[in-house]
């Protein structure tokens, strides 16, 4: 094998691809990358439950298969200068790698011996711009599990239904939902469950703009295309919870506050919790006003926020970092924070009374005069 290309098509491939190679596995190929040389080059990562393939083109001299250290590797490429960089294959696998007065001569692997990918036999599919599939990951992933004993939580619920799509992600405290309408033409409604690291990586493959993402759903796996890269991950088998049921429908009181605001006050006031305590926020829904007290072993703080309407003193504990989470991610700026007790979930909603997100938080117990 043996094929010459610009240093930063091969690094992006490597970098892209290396997502799915496993750190340690009991199969050594595994920890390595395939680089195949056809018609162009393809680079991909396996690692048992998501794989990641990309291609580019390249001036390939000589067809082949080779694997490689993903991390050697890919260290070595990065190291490498700008220019022209020229990858070739001799006998017993040993691989040079060069650009300008730079060589490298590494050992690899028989390509023959890397397992094959799962195919996805089409079931559903659907269609969604590059950066709306990354706002709705990143607005949802802060709040799966990382529970292995539950795994069906520790990723997200795709549900399609009457042209609309909802991710849900849950993880015995909190709740995160977006919702979007979708736009694309060949859409069937169907429900499946993507684990939470394929998610990771396919947000980082997504880019700022209306290009599509094409997701196929299989019986047993999902496929995700993103322009020359595909990504093949496992669905998550099991009963999701139902999120319908676990929102309150009616809440005895609803404020509406800025989320800006909020999130400037729940953050300085969070400066003096520690995480070994894990101290909760205690706040207080007032008339016009909610107020945010902490105390712990670090000493006190207060703060406060304006509001509309009144919260009829209702006082609820929370879990600071759910708070802050929950805030930096909601996409509206005036929102709904809904409530019933001091003991019965908080829901952040958007205030325009739309069902594009909301974000349920459980409260946390507090004792007396803390």
């Amino acid at each position: 094998m043996k094929f010459s290309c610009e240093k930063y098509l091969l690094q992006s491939a490597v970098n892209t691809a290396a997502h799915s190679a496993a750190s340690k596995s009991p199969i050594p190929a595994l920890e390595g990358l395939l680089v195949e040389a056809n018609t162009d080059v393809k680079i991909t990562g396996y690692d048992l439950k998501k794989g990641i393939y990309t291609s580019f083109p390249a001036d390939v001299a000589e067809e082949g298969s080779i694997v490689l250290g993903a991390r050697l590797f890919g260290d070595i490429v990065r190291s490498l200068p700008e220019g022209i960089v020229t990858v070739s294959v001799s006998d017993g696998y040993m691989t040079s790698i060069s650009c300008e007065a730079s060589e490298f001569s590494i050992l690899g692997s028989d390509g023959s011996e890397y397992p094959e990918l799962p195919a996805v036999d089409r079931q559903s599919a659907i269609s969604l711009p590059q950066n709306l599939l990354s706002q709705m990951i990143r607005q949802t992933l802060f709040a799966v599990s990382d529970n292995e004993s539950r795994p069906v939580y520790t990723g997200a619920l795709f549900e399609i239904e009457e042209n609309k799509l909802t991710m849900v992600t849950v993880d015995g405290y909190r709740m995160a939902l977006r919702r979007e309408t979708v736009k694309s033409g060949d859409v069937e409604n169907c429900t499946f469950i993507v684990p939470s690291a394929a998610l990771s990586d396919m947000e980082k493959l997504c880019g700022d703009t209306d290009d599509k993402v094409d997701i196929t759903v299989g019986a047993k796996h999902i496929s995700f295309v993103v322009g020359d890269t595909v990504m093949i991950s496992r669905r998550l088998e099991g009963e999701f919870l139902n999120y319908r049921n676990s929102i309150p429908s009616d809440f005895n009181v609803t404020v509406e506050a800025d989320r800006d605001e909020l999130l400037k006050v729940v953050s300085r006031v969070s400066l003096i919790i520690d995480e070994k305590t894990k101290n909760p926020l205690r706040v207080t829904f007032g008339d016009g006003v909610i107020k945010f007290l902490c105390v712990t072993g670090m000493g006190r703080a207060e703060d406060e926020c304006s509001c509309k309407e009144t919260g009829h003193g209702i006082e609820i504990g929370f879990n600071n970092r759910y708070l802050l989470e929950a805030l930096k991610a909601a996409p509206a700026k005036e929102l709904h924070l809904c409530l019933n007790n001091g003991s019965s979930p908080c829901v952040l909603a958007p205030a325009d009374d739309g069902d594009s997100f909301s974000y349920m938080i459980l409260p946390v117990r507090l004792k007396a005069g803390s």
